[in-house]
């Protein structure tokens, strides 16, 4: 092949590295720079095989390239699908109302107590992605967040204790709700179902979701992905005012 059809065919796969890096950046900046260190080492075989006239790795390169699309689908799966989750997200109302500080307040009142006693728990707060399809059973509640009520679902001998609660729009909607757990194998093995199920919905939505585990009564936000372990109070209070739109300090 002469060097003007191999720069040529060469372009072609550029043009494909850099559409297929412009789709990651929109999905994970860091799945973007992953697949560019890829598309770029596939573009440089790709010309040195047409320049060489190395025919059967041409081919290979050939069938990767027209298979890309189908293969980066199944590899991202996850973050495709949250990625077209939030294109049907709402808006979440920033409120400065006393209401939503003591809906705070009441949280983290909860939270210090079952961190006391080494209560498991696990809290979601909505925010702009829907979560209806994500969430299986669950006990429809629809009553004002206390500390008393989330205390006293999480009990050990409560038949709800193990599921989550979802708080939305600053109500407490549901209770017993179990949530998708995260297939991500780098998580630490310390920790346990409860933190895969925060994990979890945290890769399929936006929501805010605070675990406390009762192995260690250590209180964790997760978010986008994230797990932060071991919340310091003032911290976690900034937080939970952020999830649930509070706009007011206090």
């Amino acid at each position: 092949m002469d060097i003007a059809a191999a720069l040529t065919e060469t372009s072609d796969t550029l043009l494909m590295t850099a559409l297929v890096v412009a789709c990651a950046l929109v999905i994970r900046r860091d799945v973007a720079m992953r697949l560019l260190v890829c598309m770029a080492f596939l573009s440089l075989l790709s010309l040195s095989a047409r320049l060489t006239g190395l025919t059967a790795v041409i081919r290979i390169i050939n069938v990767l390239t027209a298979s890309a699309p189908v293969i980066l689908a199944v590899i991202f799966q996850t973050d495709l699908r949250r990625t077209l989750l939030a294109l049907g997200k709402r808006s979440v109302p920033v409120s400065d109302s006393s209401g939503d500080i003591e809906t705070v307040d009441e949280i983290l009142k909860a939270l210090r107590d079952m961190a006391e006693k080494q209560i498991g728990a696990l809290i979601v707060l909505v925010r702009q992605t829907p979560l209806d399809h994500l969430i299986n059973v669950g006990t429809e509640i629809d009553a004002k967040v206390t500390s008393e009520l989330l205390n006293s679902i999480f009990l050990p001998y409560s038949p709800i204790h193990d599921g989550a609660v979802i708080i939305e729009n600053g109500k407490l909607t549901k209770a017993g709700c179990l949530l998708p757990l995260s297939q991500n194998p780098d998580i630490a093995k310390s920790f346990g179902t409860r933190h895969r199920a925060a994990l979890g919905l945290s890769e399929l939505s936006d929501s805010y979701v605070v675990v406390v585990s009762e192995e260690t009564g250590k209180i964790s936000l997760v978010h986008d992905s994230k797990i932060t372990y071991d919340m310091e109070h003032g911290e976690l209070r900034r937080m939970l005012k952020k999830a649930l739109g509070v706009k007011r300090q206090s």
